[in-house]
């Protein structure tokens, strides 16, 4: 059972000759088949949280586990393998290649993971694709896609590898509201059907409200 558990992680940056505490003494955990909100207003510390679960940032202090494991103190080496392995990251921007086809965009974490063999990644880049409804988009270029249709990419891309956990940085804040339903259902239902963590950062009550539980944050604290 994939397991995500955050113990007493500060960080802070400097800004202005100030020091701004993003993450002030979090606690935090989720664990299989849970979808968990993250909210609260700009700069109360939601995308650091989700960075350092990520292995992307590291706290001053405090563990991140993975599964059981305090993986905090990992090498970069080992760090970027098991983040490759765990995590599906859909960004707000969704940071696609514009020049690149669908094909190639979905394919992006294939070809970092050393536990699939190049043998699968067709099958598996289709497969992602035909669940989320973008299969007859693969050799079209991602310049050439609609909001709606990049979102479902930057998706695709998350989940090809299979990874156990989700992490989505405001996955819909740039969707009109048909689409906003449709890629929350699509998480949700992965989710649900693949036992999956996920975990989203949003400043929209309508998509926290699908949540299983909403977690808010306010001066790089958790306060509900």
């Amino acid at each position: 059972m994939p397991t995500l558990f955050v113990e007493d992680a500060c960080k802070s940056y400097a800004s202005d000759g100030c020091t701004v505490k993003a993450a002030d003494h979090i606690s935090f955990s989720a664990a299989e088949n849970e979808s968990v909100a993250i909210v609260g207003p700009s700069g109360s510390g939601k995308s650091t949280l989700l960075n350092m679960m990520g292995l992307i940032l590291k706290p001053d202090s405090g563990k991140i586990c993975v599964n059981g494991k305090d993986v905090t103190g990992m090498g970069d080496t080992e760090k970027s393998s098991l983040r490759n392995q765990t995590f599906g990251y859909i960004v707000q921007d969704f940071a696609l290649l514009d020049d690149e086809t669908v094909y190639q965009n979905i394919r992006i974490p294939l070809l970092y993971n050393k536990r699939i063999k190049r043998s699968e990644h067709r099958r598996r880049i289709r497969e992602a694709a035909e669940s989320l409804g973008i299969a007859d988009k693969l050799n079209r270029r991602a310049l050439r896609l609609s909001g709606g249709e990049r979102q479902r990419v930057a998706i695709a891309r998350a989940i090809v590898c299979d990874q156990p956990v989700i992490l989505a940085d405001e996955p819909t804040g740039s969707l009109d509201a048909a689409n906003k339903d449709k890629v929350m259902e699509i998480l949700l239902r992965l989710c649900k059907k693949q036992n999956k963590i996920l975990i989203i950062v949003t400043h929209d009550p309508s998509v926290a409200g699908q949540c299983d539980r909403v977690v808010e944050m306010r001066n790089g604290r958790i306060v509900t």
